[in-house]
């Protein structure tokens, strides 16, 4: 298995394809909007990546990691959102694999904390998340965040 930046990858086409596959609507958000830098930045900021857990030419499991997510508050950074593993690859912490990476990243950047909004209930925790607080999400749903130190 590869961890692979999807904007330093040598083939967006086919790993948008992929993205859009899943069926989850956030999915399929993130394939609209991924190759439009305009709409990419409004929503993750200047300098948003998405990293892609790969096998292959398939594609196991995706997440970002950026300045900005769900929330109007630009006090709170960076995000990993979008965290989403295939149906057949469930079950086996791919996705923690991939989280793991992306707070990697986040520290090697000089980041002490990094943050996840969410609608789930006890998800996140047994990554090592803390809930925060609650609140309307750019789009008036109410999510959780949670934090972690790194």
């Amino acid at each position: 298995m590869n961890i692979i930046e999807y904007f330093d990858s040598g083939n967006k086409a086919h790993w948008k394809a992929k993205i859009a596959e899943g069926d989850w609507s956030a999915a399929t958000y993130l394939a609209k909007i991924i190759d439009d830098k305009t709409a990419f930045t409004d929503y993750f900021s200047e300098g948003g990546k998405v990293f892609l857990l790969t096998e292959g030419e398939e594609l196991i499991s995706f997440v970002t990691l950026s300045k900005t997510d769900c929330f109007d508050d630009e006090s709170l950074f960076p995000w990993i959102g979008f965290v989403y593993t295939f149906p057949q690859y469930r079950g086996h912490r791919y996705s923690e694999k991939l989280m793991n990476y992306a707070e990697e990243e986040a520290r090697k950047a000089g980041y002490k904390k990094v943050y996840i909004g969410t609608d789930h209930e006890n998800l996140y925790e047994r990554f090592g998340y803390t809930y925060m607080e609650s609140r309307p999400e750019k789009s008036g749903d109410m999510s959780k965040i949670y934090y972690k130190e790194i």
